[in-house]
């Protein structure tokens, strides 16, 4: 009687390896006058200012840093541990739109940034005189540097100023300006520089004072003739001298 056997073939089940990346966080934070993110800081120039910097949801001791824009504030021993604070004074109008951050000095990406927003009216006020002689060019310049930038407009004897075709007006951050080209008599008046900020108008007045073309004397025509009278003369000299040689 035949035998009958089974063979057992083998095999192998792959094993699936699943490895779990677990990330703790920390919860650590900083927070600058109790704010914990980014914030701008409505002020005036004059008063001081003071900004502090505090790590929250931590056991251990924490250095921190702060910037003024890209440079960084020297900060005392004893003012840089867990808590740190600065004091910008007395604030300037140059201050405006200056990011100050404190930061973590072993992972400076945990930061908070506040922005100065220095707000200050025009400072325009006052009159002034000028003479001008017709078809000459002058322009009337008066300070728009404000925050919030200001309204602005000229006017001429207290009338809208209606352009002309050799007026130009020109405006930056800093100052108005209006350019008259060519003057003429009709340009004779006063001109005035107005802003309104936050419903207060500042003005500044310019009396323009348009005077008779001079004549203009050719003086390069005179020189060129008179350097022709002298050559003339020394030659005559010249000439006159070597006559008296001879006759000695």
């Amino acid at each position: 009687m035949a035998q009958r056997s089974s063979l057992a073939v083998p095999y192998e089940v792959p094993l699936l390896a699943v490895c779990l990346l677990v990330c703790v966080a920390t919860g650590l934070e900083l927070s600058v006058n109790n704010h914990n993110a980014d914030f701008s800081l409505l002020t005036s120039p004059g008063p001081a200012v003071s900004l502090s910097c505090l790590v929250q949801n931590s056991s251990e001791a924490e250095e921190l840093l702060w910037y003024r824009g890209d440079g960084q504030v020297d900060l005392k021993d004893g003012n840089k541990v867990n808590i740190s604070n600065i004091c910008i004074s007395p604030v300037t109008e140059s201050d405006n739109g200056v990011t100050f951050k404190c930061m973590l000095a072993r992972d400076q990406s945990v930061q908070v940034s506040v922005i100065l927003d220095v707000q200050f009216p025009p400072q325009l006020s006052g009159e002034e005189s000028l003479h001008i002689e017709e078809d000459k060019d002058v322009t009337l310049s008066c300070n728009s540097k404000s925050n919030p930038q200001a309204q602005a407009a000229w006017y001429k004897d207290n009338t809208t100023l209606t352009l002309q075709d050799h007026y130009e007006l020109h405006r930056t951050s800093e100052v108005f300006q209006l350019s008259i080209n060519n003057v003429e008599m009709s340009d004779n008046g006063t001109y005035t520089c107005v802003m309104t900020y936050l419903s207060t108008e500042w003005r500044k007045d310019f009396h323009l004072i348009v005077e008779e073309a001079q004549p203009v004397f050719p003086t390069e025509a005179i020189i060129a003739a008179a350097v022709v009278v002298s050559l003339t003369i020394l030659f005559g000299i010249v000439a006159q001298r070597d006559k008296l040689f001879k006759v000695w």
